[in-house]
């Protein structure tokens, strides 16, 4: 099972469910109105190995079962580029210790983002917490080989809203023991090397 957290009109859903027709996709996001795009398209096209969770982020361990979703998909998600909003950035230690508890042992968490910030703080967490890395590319499209899952294409991607123009990429996996309370000293990292002000 493969999880895409705030998925809106879910691309990305569809477009993996479309790859890899042995996987379940579920796309999970608060707006109903977005995902019903998503929806709409795996009815009209019979994808039937998508599905829709209309729920907030930090209640998804309620839906899922220790060790059930395989991978998780953060595609474009708000940067949250206020330094009092960093526990909000999706790929904060705080969201991590939730995907802990559904992901399997050694499941990978991929982010796809135009946010030169969140692509660095995402990368800070990874060397504070000693987490996996396994790839990170700053601009996924200045390689010459381009995976299919990357090249899939959301709405925001196509906006360019950071004006970047660049896409960056990470794919990471969490340890199988409790993530180390280190969540003062990255604030004080963050801080010390500045965040921008939305």
């Amino acid at each position: 099972m493969v999880l895409e957290l705030a998925c809106g009109r879910g691309e990305y859903t569809v477009g993996l469910a479309r790859l890899h027709p042995n996987l379940n996709c579920i796309g999970v996001d608060l707006k109903g109105n977005l995902m019903y795009i998503g929806a709409r398209i795996c009815l009209e096209q019979r994808i039937r190995n998508a599905a829709f969770l209309r729920t907030q982020i930090d209640k998804i361990n309620g839906y899922f079962e220790s060790g059930e979703v395989s991978e998780i998909w953060l595609t474009f998600p708000d940067p949250q580029l206020r330094l009092s909003r960093a526990k909000k950035r999706l790929t904060h230690p705080r969201f991590l210790r939730l995907y802990q508890q559904i992901l399997q042992p050694g499941g990978r968490i991929h982010l796809k983002t135009d946010s030169p910030q969140l692509f660095l703080f995402t990368l800070q967490v990874i060397e504070i917490y000693g987490l996996a890395l396994h790839e990170s590319r700053d601009d996924i499209y200045a390689s010459q080989e381009l995976p299919a899952e990357l090249g899939i294409q959301t709405h925001y991607e196509k906006l360019d809203i950071a004006q970047s123009r660049k896409v960056h990429y990470i794919c990471f996996s969490l340890p199988t023991g409790s993530l180390p309370d280190l969540d003062e000293l990255l604030h004080q990292r963050i801080k010390q090397d500045g965040q921008p002000i939305a």
